[in-house]
């Protein structure tokens, strides 16, 4: 009898859980695909021309990209990746490559005088996205 109400109290816990999971564990959840996600300088190396940025300008990047409000995502055709990649522009990109446990990421920021672009490379997918930052647009070394 008693094995009967554990087993129902449980059961409707986990029912319970499913329907209605805490806002800690959708967080986590959402951050595993988000597609514009918050940067952890530990796991972060910034390099701009070849150049890799010292700590207190990678941090205020890492900051500032953090800050960054998404505008919109752009879609991209299988095979026009490369255009994506390596545009034809004259701007220089700040490249951010993040190594977290197996992952790892390479992000191309392209900056411009209404918004940023960003490219973001993970294994074989590409994907690109537009961001609205003030101190990214005009960040400088």
């Amino acid at each position: 009898m008693t094995w009967a109400l554990a087993s129902s109290i449980l059961i409707g816990f986990v029912f319970k859980m499913l329907m209605s999971p805490p806002s800690a564990v959708v967080a986590w959840g959402l951050s595993k695909f988000a597609l514009h996600p918050h940067l952890d300088t530990k796991d972060v190396k910034i390099t701009f021309n070849g150049k890799h940025l010292e700590e207190e300008e990678k941090n205020r990047f890492t900051d500032y990209f953090n800050k960054s409000n998404f505008l919109k995502k752009h879609d991209i055709f299988p095979g026009n990746e490369k255009l994506f990649l390596h545009p034809v522009t004259n701007v220089t990109p700040f490249v951010i490559n993040v190594k977290n446990r197996k992952k790892e990421i390479n992000f191309f920021v392209y900056s411009s005088d209404n918004h940023v672009d960003v490219v973001k490379q993970y294994k074989e997918k590409v994907f690109s996205y537009s961001l609205s930052s003030d101190y990214l647009q005009k960040f400088t070394m």
